[in-house]
């Protein structure tokens, strides 16, 4: 099983997850090119493609599916609400409702129609994607709980939001429930769902504005050897995804 960042911001996300047998693709929230060059990187074509999975309906998740779809045919899986809202962006171009599939994964806090995060499994080995939640609580944390590999928002640092450019009511938006998880709070809920056979964290959903990788990857890595668990940033494999470009290849053993 492999788990590949093809882009994953602010500005667009895109994340390959397969195996030998299937490719799936959560969220194109970039241009079709880009995806499909993304693609072409770990040796897959867009034809190649089983099916994407849809978080929600903000652009940066969703701006490139209307070209991937029309242009492959793949089958597209959301909740309905989310398929709703989809069907109601003129921006996307004219989408074949026969693509769409009604799934329902594990529900996530953002201001969405219908918002969710992905456990994908294969065979015995799983894999969790969860970004764009404001709050994370039991449930979430229920839901993350044993996976092999996982993508979670480690989205602002908290002060560099406070201080920097966004107006009043955006810097509200982003700080509140339905809004996106800081750094710390990364930390904090990975503290939580952590366990001796993880391999890899990868941190996603950067700000371009609010946020740095070193930054996300210190504040996090700090959250974890000094919280209320038992292990040390070190005994895990840790990476910071790329904002435009792809990342490492994950091979999930």
């Amino acid at each position: 099983m492999r788990l590949c960042s093809i882009a994953s911001g602010s500005s667009g996300n895109c994340i390959y997850v397969g195996s030998e047998a299937t490719h799936l693709l959560v969220d194109v929230g970039i241009s079709g090119k880009k995806a499909e060059a993304g693609l072409n990187s770990l040796g897959l074509t867009g034809r190649d493609l089983d099916g994407i999975l849809v978080t929600h309906e903000h652009m940066d998740h969703v701006a490139g599916l209307g070209v991937m779809a029309r242009k492959y045919d793949v089958p597209i899986y959301a909740t309905p609400g989310t398929l709703e809202e989809i069907q109601k962006m003129g921006n996307l171009g004219k989408i074949d409702p026969e693509l769409f599939r009604e799934v329902k994964p594990m529900k996530i806090s953002h201001d969405a129609a219908q918002p969710v995060g992905y456990r994908i499994a294969y065979g015995n080995k799983k894999v969790g994607i969860c970004t764009d939640l404001g709050v994370y609580n039991d449930y979430t944390v229920e839901c993350l709980k044993g996976m092999d590999a996982l993508l979670v928002e480690a989205n602002h640092d908290v002060k560099m939001l406070q201080v920097g450019p966004y107006p009043y009511y955006l810097k509200q938006r982003i700080l509140g429930e339905r809004g996106h998880l800081s750094n710390e709070n990364s930390g904090k809920l990975l503290c939580r769902i952590l366990h001796d056979k993880l391999q890899a964290i990868v941190l996603g959903h950067l700000s371009k504005e609010n946020n740095l990788p070193e930054l996300a990857y210190e504040a996090v890595r700090m959250e974890i050897t000094m919280g209320e668990n038992p292990y040390r940033a070190e005994d895990f494999r840790m990476m910071v995804a790329d904002r435009s470009n792809v990342s490492p290849v994950i091979n999930i053993a």
